[in-house]
């Protein structure tokens, strides 16, 4: 039901599409046709999906790499205290610091590879999932704490067996808002300079006035972060049977 739900959303928003040009009389270089779209995917797919490749290898890699940085951070902070006042003007700063504006540096120290474009994705995933595991982690239940000290468990045992368990719908609410962040790095970074990714797709076209590619790229970009976001949701359902959501 839900997959038929999803195609007639997008055939509705394909619709509102057509409709909004044949109303405004748009020409294609400022909102081309879905069929136009559709031909570009045709004529240029090869070329279309060996770049969406290299951006969603630079998303999966910043986001398994700020994922890890985030839960540690979180747990370092969680499980010692002193060290809170510490990390947390960094995290806070990590954020603070705008990707758009920190790109052009990050492309100068790690080169217009991978490496940059991965740099930039890890640093926009990584607070949301450092903040909202720790705020996991220190928000666990009072009447669990008292029954781990009661039975005399340390400090690791109940950080293992209770702190980091309870904590784990408010990792994945700050995994959910991350995998869809996630793609603004890669992509920011592909525009400042690459050789390669949709980024770099979008900015070539951009400039040749190719409407059509440049949708046709946002389209992938667009279902790589649905398709992220449902694996995370898939995630959610296998790691917290206890806590399902609700409507």
């Amino acid at each position: 039901m839900s997959v038929l739900r999803a195609i007639l959303v997008a055939a509705g928003l394909v619709l509102l599409w057509e409709a909004v040009i044949r109303v405004f009389a748009l020409p294609p270089f400022i909102l081309p046709p879905p069929l136009e779209v559709a031909s570009a995917f045709n004529t240029r797919g090869a070329y279309l999906l060996s770049n969406a490749l290299v951006t969603a290898s630079e998303i999966l890699l910043g986001l398994a790499i700020g994922v890890l940085s985030g839960m540690v951070t979180a747990l370092t902070m969680s499980a010692f205290p002193p060290a809170r006042r510490v990390i947390l003007p960094v995290v806070i700063a990590t954020q603070a610091l705008p990707v758009f504006a920190i790109a052009p540096l990050l492309v100068l120290w790690f080169g217009y590879g991978m490496a940059s474009k991965i740099v930039m994705a890890t640093l926009i995933i990584y607070f949301p999932v450092a903040s909202a595991f720790y705020d996991g982690l220190v928000r666990t239940e009072a009447g669990l704490l008292e029954l781990a000290r009661l039975n005399r468990a340390s400090r690791l045992q109940t950080l293992a067996l209770i702190r980091v368990p309870a904590a784990l719908p408010s990792l994945l609410s700050g995994l959910k808002v991350a995998a869809a962040v996630a793609p603004i790095g890669a992509v920011v970074g592909e525009w400042v300079g690459s050789s390669a990714g949709l980024g770099f797709v979008m900015l070539h076209a951009n400039a040749r006035l190719q409407s059509d590619v440049l949708f046709a790229a946002l389209a992938l970009l667009a279902v790589m972060a649905v398709a992220l976001r449902l694996a995370v949701d898939a995630l959610a359902r296998r790691l917290t049977p206890w806590a399902p959501e609700t409507q």
